[in-house]
Formats: structure tokens, C-alpha cells, sequence
């Protein structure tokens, strides 16, 4: 199973007039680590089909290796067997979760739990990344936390003793309604997380998967403690309906584009995008829908009948939440038609970059018109393209947006480092070269 690109490689991409094929799509980030993690501190063992090899799913495994966790990887997915709540050991070295904001915050929730001191890390991006959101509540929650200017990895987590509580974070974020809820289960009491406005919840499927009784009320989200955990022998991640939106944008905007893209996960909580084509006038044909292991999934179909947008893309509030990782392929699709509007993402500054600024920044290079505002963007529609060099600053979601702009430019278009889709979707590329050589580019 390889979980990586080579990072650092700059990429020349040259515009193309035609896609054809079928699109087989890595498994769910969101959701591989969460399986992962459950598997970990469940009874029993566990296989994960389709498990994400991404590198950032693969810093979760090591970082479960390093706690003591026995599994394997193989070219079908994972097998772990489960340690119990009571099974993980310290680490005899620093945890690191390298890119993976997911590892380090949903982590810390199981880390809190545990009767020994353990420290995890990052890569140069992650340790910027804010982590007082995580900290605060844990620390309610009885953990003993520290961290650099008590907001920035490395953190040093000893817990146990934990104890149930209510608590509505500032900003909401399902890393941190995951972190709490499995914090949870080793507490006294009940800990319920409040959402501000309704996030992912991979989490809740899973843990009911798993056996444990999750309740959800409102916008309350709440579990026992001293849950027992069983593994369900078998699960499946479908495939990432993030890394589908770069592959559903290329369909729309390439000039002659016959796509599927194959088991893509259609959870409700992060199909926002869709949602946003639909209400734009765009029609974006779903097939051979079904639930596997308690998630929607289906085949995505983009060809010469699919409707293009007819109306500005719009995105505020809680379908903002939902589609956060959609921004960037939102606002080239934006550009490309009839303009993008795009609100409530000052989240996005503090993801592996800046990505409004990186977003704004790259659509200039490429001549498109661009408002940058604290919060979001605005973008005019009926631009185009021109070739560029792309500044990606190692941010997968940046650098596959871009390369599905440069499909379309009106000259070839260089990402200064194209090995950085590893975080997510390690054969992005190849995929692109299968779909354009199967017909005249």
C-alpha cells in the first residue's frame, strides 16, 4: 500500500479537449481515519476494504503502530486488531502526524483517555495550524495539556480521569466534535458537543458501527462513558467525494468529457458541492445508489447531456461547513462559468495554507478577476484561463484545482509541486493521463 507522492516536483500540464473514462477514486480520507482510530480501541479485529493512501491516513497507522496497535497494510486495505480502551501503550517516541490536522486533533481525543503521557508532532505546515481548539475543552475534560505558545503542536497529552461535559466550540469543526466525542468514551458521565451550525458525521455512524450508543438531538451530539466498543469485523470507505469534486469540475468545464466516478460517498454532511451545482441549475446524474457499512455512496456521471451551471455558485453558512474542502475547485468552477460568491470560510487560513490567499494569488497568475475578502472571495463569471506557474505552497487541494484550471488555459500551466496531491489522492495524476489518453487531447 503506498501512501505518498514525491513532494517537490514541479508539474507541466497543457491543456486538453477531451476526458473519457472511469474514475476508480482513493478512499474517504475523513472516514479511513476514523475507522482507524476505532478499530484501534475496539474488541476484536478489524479490515478496512479501501482504506485511504493518502499520506495522511498513512501518519494515522504509524502513529497507531507507535502506541502499540498490531496491524497491517496491504494492497486491499487494512487489517488492525483491536488493542481495547485499555490496550494502547505509550510510545517510546514522539508521535507524528505529519500533514494530517485530522490525525493530530481526532487523536487527541483517545489520547486524552489514556493513563500515560504521550507527545505528538507534525510537519512545519501542521505545527501553525491552531490547536487551542482542542486543548481548551480537553482540558475542561480533566486532560493535562501543553503546547507551544499553548496553542501549536508538539502537544504533550497525560490524561485519564476524564470527566463528561457540554461544550459548543467557537467555530464549528468535526475534528473537534470527533476529539471530544472520543474523549467521551473514557469519561465519567455523559460529554455532549453542541455544533453551531451541522458538520460531518462519520464520527456518530462509526461509533454506532462500533456498537456504541451515540444520541443526536438538535444540534446536540452526545455519548457515555466507559462505552465498550466491538469491532464489526468488515468495513469499507467509500470513495472521497473531495477528491470526486476535482474530477466532477474537470467534466463540467472540459470542452468534451465523459466521466464516472465510481463509489463515491454521498454523505449528506459533505456533498455540499453538489448541492451548490444543483441550485446553480447544474445537474450532476447519481446511479447505482446504496449504503455500505452505513454510508450512502453511488456513481457520479458528468457527460455531454449534464447541464452546466446556469447561476453564480453560491456558498455561506452551514453549507459552507460542508463543503470547506470544496472552496478552491468552487471558484475555478466560478470563474469558468457564472461567477462563485463564497462566504464564512475563515476557516481556510488556517488549513495546510492560506488557501483563500493562495486561491486569489493563483487566479490572478491565471488572468481570472478575483475579490479577496477576510472571510471568502467573490468571482466573476465568463472568464478564462491563461497558462501559468502555480504556487501550490505543498497544499493538495490547491495544486489538484489548479491542475483542473489548466485543462482549460489557453497555454501550458506549471505547479511548482505537483507531488503534494500525495496528502490525498497519490495517483491523481496518473488518473489524469489514463482519461486524456483515451481519446485525442
Amino acid at each position: 500500500m503506498t501512501m505518498a507522492a514525491e513532494s517537490g516536483i514541479a508539474r507541466r500540464l497543457e491543456p486538453v479537449r477531451r476526458l473519457r473514462g472511469k474514475v476508480s477514486l482513493p478512499g474517504d480520507k475523513s472516514i479511513s481515519h476514523r475507522m482507524a482510530m476505532l478499530a484501534a480501541i475496539a474488541e476484536g479485529e478489524t479490515f478496512i476494504e479501501g482504506y485511504s493512501e493518502s499520506a495522511d491516513c498513512g501518519a494515522t497507522l504509524d502513529c497507531l503502530r507507535r502506541l502499540g496497535v498490531r496491524l497491517q497494510a496491504t494492497d486491499s486495505g487494512v487489517h488492525i486488531r483491536g488493542a481495547g480502551k485499555t490496550g494502547l501503550q505509550p510510545s517510546p517516541v514522539m508521535l507524528d502526524a505529519a500533514n494530517s490536522g485530522t490525525t493530530i486533533r481526532v487523536l487527541a481525543g483517545i489520547l486524552a483517555g489514556q493513563p500515560f503521557e504521550t507527545s505528538i508532532t507534525g510537519d512545519a505546515s501542521l505545527r501553525r495550524r491552531p490547536m487551542r481548539r482542542i486543548i481548551e475543552p480537553l482540558r475542561q475534560m480533566g486532560a493535562s495539556v501543553s503546547a507551544t505558545d499553548d496553542n501549536l503542536a508538539p502537544l504533550t497529552i497525560r490524561g485519564g480521569a476524564l470527566r463528561g461535559i457540554t461544550y459548543e466550540p467557537p467555530v464549528a469543526s468535526a475534528q473537534v466534535k470527533s476529539c471530544l466525542l472520543l474523549a467521551g468514551l473514557f469519561a465519567e458521565g455523559e460529554t455532549t458537543v453542541l455544533e453551531p451550525v451541522p458538520t460531518r458525521d462519520h464520527t456518530e455512524r462509526l461509533l454506532r458501527a462500533f456498537g456504541v450508543s451515540v444520541t443526536c438531538r438538535g444540534a446536540a451530539r452526545t455519548v457515555s462513558g466507559h462505552s465498550r466498543l466491538q469491532s464489526p469485523g468488515r468495513l469499507r470507505a467509500p470513495g472521497d467525494f473531495s477528491a470526486a469534486a476535482f474530477w466532477l469540475a474537470a467534466g463540467l468545464m472540459v470542452e468534451s468529457a465523459e466521466l464516472v466516478l465510481e463509489d463515491v460517498g454521498l454523505n449528506p454532511t459533505r456533498t455540499g458541492l453538489l448541492t451548490v451545482l444543483r441550485e446553480a441549475g447544474c445537474a450532476i446524474e447519481v446511479v447505482n445508489e446504496r449504503l455500505v457499512g452505513g454510508e450512502p455512496i453511488g456513481d457520479l456521471q458528468v457527460n455531454a447531456s449534464t447541464l452546466r451551471p446556469s447561476r453564480p455558485l453560491r456558498l455561506a453558512g452551514a453549507l459552507t461547513a460542508n463543503a470547506i474542502d470544496e472552496v478552491p475547485i468552487l471558484a475555478v468552477l466560478g470563474a469558468a462559468f457564472h461567477g462563485a460568491e463564497v462566504s464564512d470560510a475563515g476557516e481556510l487560513r488556517v488549513k495546510e495554507s492560506d488557501r483563500l490567499a493562495l486561491i486569489v494569488r493563483n487566479l490572478r497568475a491565471m488572468g481570472v478577476e478575483v475579490e479577496e475578502r477576510a472571510d471568502g472571495l467573490t468571482v466573476p463569471g465568463g472568464q478564462r484561463f491563461r497558462g501559468a506557474s502555480i504556487e501550490t505552497a505543498g497544499d493538495h487541494r490547491i495544486a489538484m484545482a489548479f491542475a483542473v484550471a489548466a485543462l482549460v488555459a489557453d497555454g501550458p500551466t506549471t505547479l511548482d509541486d505537483a507531488g503534494c496531491v500525495g496528502v490525498s489522492f497519490p495517483n491523481f495524476f496518473t488518473v489524469l493521463e489514463q482519461l486524456r489518453g483515451q481519446g485525442p487531447g
